[in-house]
């Protein structure tokens, strides 16, 4: 992981390459280098230990597999589908991402949460745009206590002091509003066994575990 200073001059530099660009995936990926650190993960694994799903999960250290191919072919509706359709639509190719080792829970969570986040963007409903991460970055903090969350909510606010971001500014307090309230009213969506619930429709996942986003909605909607 490399000199603990040099961690932290390359994540202030990834945290100031979010705050001219919040889509600088290379920014993210300097933050989570100085942040996946035993001392700053090991809060997140008591978290998830108070659970037995979690503590599964930290026990058993299973790394996502799946056919994407397969996945597409799924019926619609389903999350497998959703979720293929998700990589497509937004172009993303999991083989071009790094694999993360898992030999550690420490490093479990690392990868886990790394693996899952855009399964967790197909659940949780929220898009891949600035307001979109915004609002999972703020369900991520909702559910457990994410430094990266706090992290590019930050450079994402800092963001919106310019002038594309202030114009975007009331749909990213939204999603930020959503993503918290949303996240608080949820079960835990940490370690749960996505190749159990692919054929699944999507919206008995999100049932599930309590994902409801029209209840969410309502609590939003203006008095009359």
């Amino acid at each position: 992981m490399g000199h603990p200073m040099l961690a932290k001059v390359k994540a202030l530099r990834g945290f100031l390459m979010l705050v001219r660009d919040p889509r600088e995936i290379a920014g993210v990926f300097s933050i989570v280098d100085a942040i996946r650190t035993p001392a700053e993960v090991q809060p997140m694994i008591d978290w998830f230990a108070r659970d037995e799903v979690g503590r599964r999960a930290l026990a058993e250290r299973r790394k996502l597999s799946f056919d994407r191919g397969a996945l597409g072919r799924l019926p619609e509706g389903t999350l497998g589908r959703a979720f293929a359709d998700h990589l497509r639509v937004n172009g993303f190719d999991p083989s071009d991402f790094p694999a993360l080792p898992v030999g550690t829970q420490h490093e479990f969570v690392s990868a886990h949460l790394y693996d899952t986040h855009d399964i967790w963007h197909v659940v949780t409903g929220f898009g891949t745009d600035v307001a979109g991460e915004l609002g999972l970055q703020a369900f991520y903090l909702a559910q457990f206590p994410s430094k990266l969350g706090v992290t590019l909510l930050a450079a994402g606010m800092l963001n919106t002091l310019g002038p594309e971001g202030f114009d975007d500014r009331e749909r990213r307090m939204e999603e930020v509003v959503r993503g918290w309230l949303l996240g608080r009213a949820s079960r835990s969506l940490f370690g749960a066994p996505w190749d159990e619930l692919w054929a699944l429709p999507l919206a008995e996942v999100r049932a599930r575990y309590g994902v409801d986003r029209a209840g969410v909605e309502a609590r939003l909607a203006p008095a009359a």
